[in-house]
């Protein structure tokens, strides 16, 4: 509390408080010190604020500011246009605040115009009296004595030494009443006296006037205040004080809250401390770490040096052995041949001649033809150099990394695309964040759950097998070993409404001739082979043609859906996982798990069309040749995974028509 009662001026405990218009409070002196002459606080005011002063001064029923309620002398309003207490032309001092800078005007008399700021005081002097704070004289130069005495009439304390020279006990001074140094009794009296109205000596302060903002009597209620919303001072005092205190108790709860804060800050200064010591700890541990395997890589690098050297001397000892060898070989030939030149029989001489110039001949060429004895194995200097650039980067980029959840990835729409039923998704990398890896989450094309759809390090994924005619959202959320971060924003992607889809050459059957768009197939074989689509259904109603571009033997082309995991050498249908049609130039039946029924008059030939229509919605499938419908409906109670099929054999090429219109028949219904 101690702060409050600071004056702002010379930082000291107030001592006879005044208060400024703005509700901020001054010591008297000081108050005093800092009234400069009007005309040094501003130029000439506005007319109209002016005028507007002028009313507050002169009406009753204004702002509420009676002249007669207060010193004639003090100038003050509200804050109007900009303009803070506009003075009067009377104005001869001004007052600014110290805090904010607010201006007050006054007349000759200054700051002692200014009311005093009792309350102010009366916590100053308990303050002062709990913290067993003797008065200091208020006539002493610094440094101010301790006070002895307080004259109850002038308010001032005084020492000994000041009250003999200020304050004689002679004259008029002689009736004041002198009282130990403290305010007690002031207050005491200065209650009595505050219970009675100033104007009516007998009247007691029983209301408060609401506009006027003070305690008035009886009598100026009726008179000067009659239009003034006034009420019963008690119950003022008690609505105000009630204000007051459930405005202190929610004051107390945040006090109390950031009490508990700072315990929270100093106890995670503590943890921070044991945290940081493990931290360090640990990063110790680490260094060492890599310093024991740097050591270790110093140790082979070092062995593998001695290696190489020991490798050099050797083959230099081994060079010096054959080069030895060899030398002592040709000088026992040289020695042999200089004996033999000194041999005095010529027909000796001759017998050896021819065969020492042919060993010496020889030996000279071998010594140009020898390389150990042109040049060293090995060179003297060691040829490697120590690629320590890596290793020095490495231990500049050593650093510390913020471990925590990363945030979301970003969707990069004009990457996203959807093609047939196939949707790719692409995002960037959250800045600031370290990253392991994402997960990629799908829903089911209807507004239903998401799920897991892939997970990796990749930035782009594209999605497989998906619905037709589907609008499918796809979300991103990157993860590290802390945990995994937020979500990315979702994007939606609508796949194709008819579907696009080609042979798959992979899905196939072997021995099938496929064109180079592989919407084309043949097979040169006996053996009915199964050619599978590349693209697979499980709901929608969708509609595809085969054209019969060659047909030239008596066989039976099949026509149908399959399982992907169908026979593909036999005939389609021939399993449990096909569903076909089966035709020839005059006839057809529909087969499925080898068994044969519904047989249609009506065949095909070079230039007919075959269509194959999958109402997955209804669960059924049914046959066109040359865009008419074929016997009944074939199939019925189909669920799963669907795939085009066609099976061929020796003489037959067909042609895949897809992204058709349904038949009109369909459409109509």
């Amino acid at each position: 509390m101690e702060d409050e009662l600071r004056c702002p001026v010379c930082k000291e405990l107030f001592h006879n408080p005044v208060l400024m218009p703005c509700y901020h409070a001054l010591c008297l002196n000081c108050a005093v010190t800092l009234t400069v002459p009007a005309a040094n606080n501003g130029g000439a005011q506005e007319p109209l604020a002016e005028e507007i002063d002028k009313l507050s001064i002169l009406s009753e029923t204004d702002s509420g500011v009676v002249c007669t309620s207060r010193p004639n002398s003090y100038v003050g309003t509200p804050n109007i246009q900009g303009i803070l207490f506009p003075p009067l032309t009377s104005s001869a001092l001004a007052l600014a605040c110290p805090v904010c800078n607010k201006t007050v005007y006054f007349d000759e008399n200054g700051a002692h115009n200014l009311p005093k700021y009792k309350a102010m005081q009366n916590i100053v002097d308990k303050y002062g009296e709990s913290r067993e704070l003797s008065p200091k004289c208020e006539l002493c130069k610094e440094p101010a004595r301790a006070a002895t005495v307080l004259c109850e009439q002038c308010e001032v304390h005084y020492c000994d030494e000041c009250r003999e020279n200020c304050h004689p006990a002679r004259g008029g001074l002689a009736k004041h009443t002198l009282t130990a140094p403290g305010r007690a009794a002031l207050r005491t009296r200065d209650t009595a006296r505050e219970i009675l109205c100033m104007d009516h000596s007998e009247e007691p302060l029983s209301y408060y006037c609401m506009l006027c903002k003070q305690a008035v009597c009886a009598h100026c209620r009726d008179v000067r205040h009659a239009s003034h919303d006034v009420q019963a001072i008690n119950t003022m005092c008690k609505a105000q004080k009630t204000e007051l205190s459930q405005n202190l108790q929610q004051l107390s709860e945040k006090a109390r809250s950031t009490t508990e804060f700072i315990q929270r800050l100093k106890s995670m200064t503590e943890k921070i401390g044991e945290h940081c010591a493990e931290f360090e700890q640990l990063v110790i541990h680490e260094c060492d770490l890599l310093m024991s395997a740097l050591e270790a890589r110093k140790q082979e690098l070092v062995e593998f040096v001695k290696q190489q050297k020991d490798s050099k001397v050797r083959s230099l000892k081994e060079q010096v052995t054959a080069c030895t060898a060899k030398l002592q070989h040709t000088t026992a030939l040289m020695q042999f041949c200089i004996e033999a030149l000194k041999e005095n029989d010529s027909a000796a001489f001759l017998q050896i001649g021819t065969m020492l110039i042919s060993r010496v001949a020889n030996e000279d060429m071998i010594w140009y033809q020898d390389s150990n004895l042109a040049s060293p194995r090995v060179s003297p200097y060691c040829d490697l150099t120590l690629d320590h650039k890596p290793v020095q980067r490495a231990i500049d980029q050593l650093n510390f990394i913020q471990m925590k959840p990363p945030n979301a990835p970003i969707i990069i729409p004009e990457e996203c695309s959807a093609e047939n039923n196939s949707v790719t998704i692409a995002w960037q990398p959250p800045q600031t964040s370290y990253i392991e890896g994402y997960i990629l989450e799908l829903d089911d094309g209807n507004g239903g759950e998401f799920r897991e759809v892939y997970c990796g390090k990749e930035t782009i994924c594209t999605v497989d097998g998906l619905h037709f005619h589907s609008m499918y959202n796809a979300r991103v959320k990157a993860f590290n070993s802390t945990g995994e971060g937020e979500y990315s924003e979702l994007i939606g992607l609508q796949t194709a409404e008819v579907a696009w889809f080609t042979f798959d050459p992979c899905l196939s059957g072997p021995d099938l001739a496929f064109s180079e768009d592989n919407c084309t197939v043949s097979c040169e074989g006996y053996e009915h082979r199964v050619a599978l689509g590349s693209v697979g259904f499980s709901r929608g109603v969708h509609y595809w043609e085969f054209s019969i571009d060659r047909y030239d033997t008596d066989t039976d082309p099949s026509f149908g859906i399959a399982r992907i995991d169908a026979a593909k050498d036999q005939m389609l249908g021939k399993d449990e996982k096909g569903w076909s049609m089966y035709i020839d130039r005059q006839r057809s039946w529909f087969v499925h798990a080898n068994t044969h029924d519904q047989r249609c008059e009506g065949g095909i030939t070079t230039g007919s069309t075959v269509g194959v229509l999958l109402d997955l919605d209804r669960h059924q499938v049914s046959f066109y040749v040359n865009e008419e419908p074929h016997g009944p409906i074939a199939f019925h109670n189909l669920y799963g995974v669907f795939y085009p099929a066609v099976s061929v054999n020796r003489g037959v090429t067909v042609t895949l028509h897809t992204a058709l219109d349904l038949p009109s028949d369909i459409e109509d219904t």
